[in-house]
């Protein structure tokens, strides 16, 4: 039977948050590099994998997941690996749990939106941004933040989500969220302090492989630094 083969496009969070899992933990796998822009999740052989045509993709052996959550739960249970990054404790484990069902319409979903309006699509399609949607966006992303910090760390009383005391596959998808939006000029460390001491305190946890998972990400900071360059776009004439 062929061994683990995790698909990744790092630009993605949840591939990036499935890189750092894989690498800290020693489970042994190959990491199959797939470039979104570039077409190669449309390709009939990628869509036999998922149908969906997202990253990542996990398949073990001739067993096939499409969902990052699904991902983590199942090589938490299939793999021996230390227990704080799924506990068994059935009142830990559903902490962790708890969280990774919020964030679908928490943080996964209005980090990505705010990043999508604010920088991504204007990449894309070379039309400036609607800024009141965008401003809009922000708002909902902060309000999602405000909840992390509040509720999920219990302004800052809990260093980890569902309150263990090391980092959990709740953390993991947190923070490759929360950094998502530097790419739009919004940098949650910038914002909070209980959210900036938590965002380093995960990443001092999971480096180097964290720093190696976002080399691209703070690439694309460094170069655009948040901003879509106004030659960019499209030009209209008068």
């Amino acid at each position: 039977m062929a061994g683990l083969k995790v698909y990744l496009d790092l630009m993605s969070q949840p591939a990036r948050a499935m890189y750092i899992f894989c690498k800290a933990t020693g489970i042994q796998h190959e990491i199959v590099p797939v470039r979104i822009l570039q077409g190669d999740t449309k390709t009939d052989e990628y869509t036999a994998m998922n149908p969906f045509q997202k990253v990542p993709v996990l398949k073990d052996g001739d067993f096939t997941l499409t969902e990052s959550v699904a991902m983590l739960r199942y090589l938490a249970t299939t793999r021996d690996i230390a227990d704080h990054w799924y506990p068994k404790d059935p009142k830990q484990q559903a902490r962790v749990d708890e969280y990774m069902e919020w964030q679908h319409m928490g943080t996964r979903i209005n980090c990505a939106k705010f990043f999508i309006e604010k920088w991504l699509l204007p990449m894309g399609t070379r039309i400036p941004p609607n800024e009141k949607k965008v401003e809009h966006l922000k708002d909902v992303m902060e309000t999602t933040l405000e909840q992390v910090e509040r509720i999920w760390l219990k302004n800052g009383e809990q260093d980890f989500i569902g309150g263990g005391k090391d980092v959990s596959v709740a953390d993991l998808l947190a923070a490759c969220e929360m950094e998502q939006p530097r790419m739009a000029g919004y940098d949650v460390r910038d914002k909070s302090p209980v959210l900036k001491l938590y965002m380093d305190r995960v990443q001092d946890r999971l480096n180097p492989h964290y720093a190696e998972a976002h080399v691209g990400l703070n690439e694309m900071v460094k170069k655009f630094k948040g901003e879509v360059p106004e030659s960019h776009y499209k030009k209209i004439d008068a």
